[in-house]
């Protein structure tokens, strides 16, 4: 093959890929896409808790007790992620397994365990 045998399959390729334009080999289907949202929305959750027990650490005197409350992450979440007042049990959830993760257990209190 000489060089211009490969300039017009190379040409060929470009053509077919402009064609292709990019299209996903698989449609998305409703139920990834589900899953998809449901996988964010809790990492949305659980990121909003640490910002939630950041800005409780920041917030709190030297000698008094760090308080997270799941208000808190609720207003995080909405505030950082935009998402609606979601539920209180997930936010809850989302708070108990930060709360453990992060060792707050023996500098802050919350009420996500009510």
């Amino acid at each position: 093959m000489n060089g211009t045998e490969f300039i017009a399959l190379g040409m060929v390729f470009v053509a077919a890929g402009m064609l292709w334009q990019g299209r996903a080999v698989r449609p998305l289907s409703a139920q990834r896409a589900r899953a998809a949202l449901a996988r964010e929305h809790s990492r949305h959750l659980r990121r909003s808790a640490d910002l939630a027990i950041d800005a409780a650490r920041r917030s709190a005197a030297p000698d008094e007790p760090v308080i997270v409350r799941v208000d808190d992450v609720l207003s995080t979440a909405h505030r950082h992620f935009g998402h609606p007042c979601g539920s209180r049990r997930e936010a809850a959830a989302a708070l108990r397994q930060r709360y453990e993760v992060r060792g707050c257990r023996f500098d802050c209190m919350t009420d996500a365990f009510d």
